[in-house]
């Protein structure tokens, strides 16, 4: 028995790769099957099941391309109801893979068909658990995204996934090995573990949620308090995860059309298409076309783009760095951004040569910002996370994080000059991009950050004064 986790931090989630006695299992693939197809053929094994934990709504599952090729079984837990061929496992169900066992435990909570999958070795003991999205190290599964689909409340669904942790997870051996479906940074949670592996009596000592003495009230108190809005396209992965989807491989080809310079502007205009600039916020700043969006790739890209875009059916054209075309539509595809007419022929660097029309941020670096501002006057925009804003920011900033800018922005007065700041660089210069893009230009983005700042003489405080408005 092998069991292999694949870990993709741009989306903080983890795959798991099993095998035993000639035959594999994969629980939670992504979207690409080359990397699982690769390990089948290393191996010598042939795939026996896909198990989905749940209906995924931060990305976008490979199951059906794995089943179309290699016929393996997608299996999910009770009430999953799909539009292609699968089995919804009874409760307690078990399926064989060679020496081994692997047993449906459902643990609803998190959606209504949350399952956790409990492999049993080959003397059938209790080995490890691939729990999804009902346990992490750390935390557990969100109990607000399905409340519609459930047609329950976000507190119905709490003290479900209560019951499912205390009858099912927590009854198990301590020594058994917890394998979540995500880690820190996952909007699927809000206090995992930078850890991405656990084991059950680890978590009873450490996991809040976990705590023996906790009452039902009480966990339905902390696991709601302090949820955020989740991202406006968790719904629309769900749908996709549901119904089916186009392969990768037809996102991959068109995805990797080039758009010569001569005629993308005519390409963007005629499919609606918005100008996504994946360079890295360092050099995007310095040049870049009209109306491009700057979403690094070198960064947590796909959530940012979910995040922010929302709309998966939206027009994308690419400006990435030469080399980066497929790394970008991959990334793209796991969050269901498949709509992609192709990419700028030769990056950035071939349209400022044709000499079309260029733009810049004006952008200074922290000690420039430390002479310039002027506290209390001037207005400071802080986009960082709130949890960030509330352990420290600067005397007098506002906090309005990058993730409800599409709410913030329209309280922006167009002659009122700001200060955009995030830690390091990255979130504000997409907030700057966005900005622009919309007739904004009366501002200018902090080099560095907060992390720059704290060390000019600028006054810091972690007091949050709740009434201030722009």
């Amino acid at each position: 028995m092998k069991i292999e986790q694949i870990y993709t931090g741009c989306l903080a989630q983890g795959a798991y790769y099993i095998t035993s006695g000639g035959e594999a299992a994969i629980v939670d693939p992504l979207r690409e099957t080359a990397p699982y197809l690769e390990r089948l053929e290393r191996d010598n094994v042939s795939l026996k099941y896909i198990f989905e934990t749940h209906f995924h709504a931060d990305f976008v599952s490979g199951h059906l391309d794995l089943h179309q090729q290699t016929g393996a079984e997608i299996v999910y837990g009770p009430n999953a109801v799909a539009d292609f061929p699968h089995t919804s496992a009874t409760d307690g169900q078990e399926f064989t893979l060679g020496k081994v066992k692997i047993k449906v435990l459902h643990t609803p909570g998190h959606t209504m068909e949350s399952s956790t999958f409990l492999l049993l070795d080959e003397n059938g003991k209790s080995h490890a658990i691939f729990s999804g999205d009902t346990l992490f190290i750390g935390d557990v599964g969100r109990p607000d995204l399905a409340q519609k689909a459930a047609s329950k409340t976000k507190e119905e669904l709490a003290a479900i996934l209560y019951n499912s942790l205390r009858t099912k997870i927590m009854t198990l051996p301590d020594e058994v090995i917890v394998y979540p479906a995500h880690g820190a940074g996952s909007a699927c949670g809000k206090n995992m573990s930078k850890e991405t592996i656990s084991t059950i009596g680890e978590q009873k000592k450490s996991n809040y949620a976990l705590r023996q003495n906790m009452s039902e009230a009480e966990f339905i108190q902390e696991v709601t308090d302090g949820l955020l809005p989740p991202p406006a396209y968790f719904g629309m992965n769900v749908a996709m995860n549901k119904s089916g989807i186009v392969s990768f491989e037809k996102v991959l080809h068109n995805g990797m059309q080039k758009i010569p310079v001569a005629a993308f502007e005519t390409v963007v205009s005629q499919t609606g298409a918005l100008i996504l600039d994946t360079r890295p916020h360092s050099v995007f700043y310095k040049g870049f076309i009209p109306q491009s969006i700057n979403i690094g790739i070198d960064g947590d890209f796909a959530p940012w783009v979910g995040a922010l875009i929302g709309d998966v059916n939206q027009a994308i054209a690419l400006v990435v760095v030469p080399g980066f075309e497929e790394e970008t539509i991959t990334r793209l595809s796991r969050v269901g951004f498949d709509n992609l007419v192709g990419y700028l022929d030769g990056g950035f660097d071939a349209w400022k040569n044709a000499g079309y029309e260029t733009e810049t941020i004006n952008r200074i670096s922290a000690e420039q910002f430390a002479e310039a501002v002027t506290i209390g006057e001037d207005v400071v925009i802080d986009v960082r996370k709130e949890s960030e804003y509330r352990a420290s920011h600067l005397g007098e900033a506002y906090s309005k994080p990058l993730a409800y800018i599409n709410d913030w922005i329209r309280d922006l007065n167009p002659a009122t000059h700001y200060y955009l700041h995030c830690a390091a660089g990255y979130r504000s210069m997409i907030a700057a991009s966005i900005l622009l893009s919309r007739g904004y230009r009366n501002f200018t983005e902090i080099e560095g950050g907060f992390n720059a700042i704290a060390q000019t003489n600028l006054p810091q405080t972690d007091f949050v004064c709740q009434s201030k408005v722009l």
